[in-house]
């Protein structure tokens, strides 16, 4: 019984001890672009940093800004265009580094007589006014000269309008795939514009509260480290990155390989470029494009400071 007893406190000793780095509660949606985060777990980056990383998928984007804000999550995985909106509202928090950048991942789908842009006007486009999506189709239209009131937009969620496209109900929509691959199920029907054409519209950045950096001032340099280190490690073994990340957001493998093959990956070398504002599309001018953006629809109603929001303090770091 002695004998057992030993053996039960020595088991919970060892419980006790187990790793307990720095708690670090990181939200995301269902998205390739934040699966390296699952890869740095996984290989053991993290644990390795001292960081007890907390990984946890949240689609709503009402209910994730909602977590970053009272300090409910400490960090997140989204669109830049959208936390430019989220920091303006009050949200305290620090654009940390870029995690991709979508080339080719999104786009338009039109219908076989729409071979322009300009050929949009008068038709239907179905889109999410509440998404990036809209950023990136006036951006579009923007480059292209056309007016957004010479196009009739139908509000509706991504798939939901890649399915109405398909159907034949709508003439064009702003989507992503497998949509865009899907276009050509309807007679006539292609991709007329994608992300690829359109460099550094939709980039993911890693953010933190402001807060909770106040508090752990050593955990972004940290992410970051372990971030590159997952995308030099993805580069070189992307069939078993795939395999990761696809298990960790509960999809297929090859359904995430075909959502890799749309957006590159920003590590290293790419995060030094992408936060230098000598160089053209850093993050300052996206963020301040934006800002522009969001402002001219009402969304955004004060000034906002992107030296405030962004730093390149960390993917400086060595």
């Amino acid at each position: 019984m002695k004998r057992i007893m030993m053996m039960v406190c020595a088991l919970a000793l060892c419980a006790s001890t187990a790793f307990a780095g720095t708690p670090v509660k990181v939200a995301h949606a269902t998205w390739v672009g934040y699966g390296p985060l699952y890869i740095a777990k996984e290989l053991g980056y993290f644990e390795k940093e001292g960081l007890d990383v907390d990984l946890v998928i949240i689609e709503d984007e009402a209910q994730y800004a909602a977590a970053l804000a009272s300090g409910n999550i400490d960090g997140l995985g989204n669109v830049l265009d959208r936390e430019v909106i989220h920091y303006a509202k009050g949200t305290p928090e620090v654009v940390i580094f870029g995690m991709d950048e979508s080339t080719g991942g999104d786009g338009v789908v039109a219908s076989g007589e729409i071979k322009t842009v300009a050929d949009l006007k008068g038709k239907t486009v179905g889109l999410d006014k509440s998404s990036t999506s809209y950023f990136f189709f006036l951006s579009i239209l923007a480059k292209n000269g056309v007016d957004e009131k010479d196009v009739n937009i139908t509000e509706m969620g991504a798939s939901d309008a890649g399915a109405a496209f398909v159907a034949g109900r709508i003439d064009a929509a702003v989507t992503w795939e497998p949509w865009l691959t899907n276009a050509g199920q309807r007679e006539g029907g292609h991709v007329l514009v994608s992300s690829k054409e359109m460099p550094k519209t939709i980039v993911d950045v890693f953010v933190l509260n402001a807060d909770y950096v106040k508090a752990h001032p050593e955990v972004p340099a940290k992410m970051t480290k372990c971030w590159n280190q997952a995308i030099a490690w993805y580069v070189q073994n992307p069939d078993k990155g795939n395999e990761i990340m696809a298990k960790a957001m509960g999809l297929e493998t090859q359904e995430m390989a075909d959502m890799a093959s749309g957006v590159t990956f920003i590590g290293q070398a790419d995060n030094k470029a992408f936060f230098d504002k000598s160089q053209p599309n850093s993050v300052y001018e996206v963020a301040e494009r934006a800002i522009s953006f969001w402002k001219s629809k009402g969304i955004i109603t004060k000034d906002v400071s992107v030296d405030a929001l962004i730093s390149a303090d960390y993917v400086n770091a060595e």
